[in-house]
């Protein structure tokens, strides 16, 4: 681990998007980042807008080519994925400002909601390698999905609210309509066969988002990713169980099984959707996830990795 605060002039990039979020208005948090982060007297920060996906990442590009130390991304979970994904692989390093309406990846490290907590404490705090899970080549940082609990995602899309109310009712509402099928697995040279799951998760860490863990003792530089499996349930029982999601105990869950690995190829009866850390992607009947071990630089509060040990 090492202090961003103790180094020679760095240019740092924050980008945001205005349209995106949860209560968000740029001018707030941009006002959260001057005090800490502008004032420094070794940072040269610049504030820019994403417009869309292809506009940011060509803003993020650009800030490479100019010897960027760190970019700020300042969003959800969908957009920490876009933009950080330019970010593996290299020495730039990456820091959330969470924005949205999960956010699992802050909610992991610890990162406060409060946009001002959040850049203060990032300006204090220290540089953490992280692995990234991979979905047929495709990189996500958080949790990819492939049963029920990808399928809510389009109806929690069509939510004119977000939060974890909106959530928990797509998912409710998926329920009905969702037709789960088998899933043949084999996870480092290990086969399972796994019929008709409601929740079958590959998870890089600990969240969805919200609180909802699913994974609550996954570990973000471990070189493993967490797969978890739920079996379908009566609608009674699920409604009973979800809230383990939150209290920290889906363990208790009755069959839930999870495995750690690095590579697993999955074999299914019909193509679909792929929950990609909050986002849709269309994927193939056959589907490969894995882990890179500390492919991204990411930017921590102070003394959190140590709740990982």
């Amino acid at each position: 681990m090492t202090e961003i605060s103790s180094r020679a002039t760095r240019n740092v990039l924050a980008i945001f998007n205005p349209q995106s979020g949860v209560g968000f208005r740029p001018s707030d948090i941009l006002n959260a980042l001057r005090e800490p982060w502008d004032s420094f007297p070794d940072i040269n920060l610049t504030y820019q807008e994403s417009r869309n996906i292809e506009d940011g990442v060509g803003k993020i590009r650009r800030a490479m080519d100019c010897d960027v130390d760190t970019v700020i991304v300042i969003g959800g979970d969908g957009m920490v994925n876009t933009l950080g994904a330019q970010l593996i692989g290299t020495d730039v390093k990456l820091a959330v400002l969470p924005a949205g309406s999960g956010n699992g990846f802050a909610r992991h490290f610890d990162i406060p909601n409060n946009a001002e907590k959040a850049a203060k404490a990032l300006i204090k705090g220290e540089v953490m390698e992280i692995d990234v899970g991979f979905v047929n080549d495709h990189p996500f940082f958080v949790t990819a999905s492939l049963a029920w609990d990808a399928e809510l995602v389009a109806d929690f899309e069509k939510m004119p609210i977000r939060g974890i109310a909106p959530y928990v009712f797509a998912g409710i509402y998926k329920y009905f309509t969702y037709e789960p099928q088998d899933y043949h697995l084999n996870l480092d040279g290990e086969e399972i066969h796994i019929e008709k799951p409601l929740l079958l998760t590959a998870a890089n860490l600990t969240q969805y988002g919200g609180g909802a863990k699913i994974a609550p003792e996954a570990r973000a530089d471990d070189g493993l990713l967490t797969l978890v499996a739920v079996p379908r349930m009566e609608p009674h029982e699920l409604l009973l169980q979800i809230r383990r999601l939150f209290d920290g105990s889906i363990s208790k869950i009755p069959e839930l099984k999870t495995w750690q690995f690095k590579k697993m190829t999955v074999q299914r009866e019909q193509a679909g959707k792929v929950q990609v850390d909050g986002e849709l992607m269309d994927a193939d009947k056959d589907v490969v996830i894995e882990v890179k071990p500390k492919a991204l630089k990411v930017i921590v509060p102070k003394g959190r990795e140590k709740k990982d040990d």
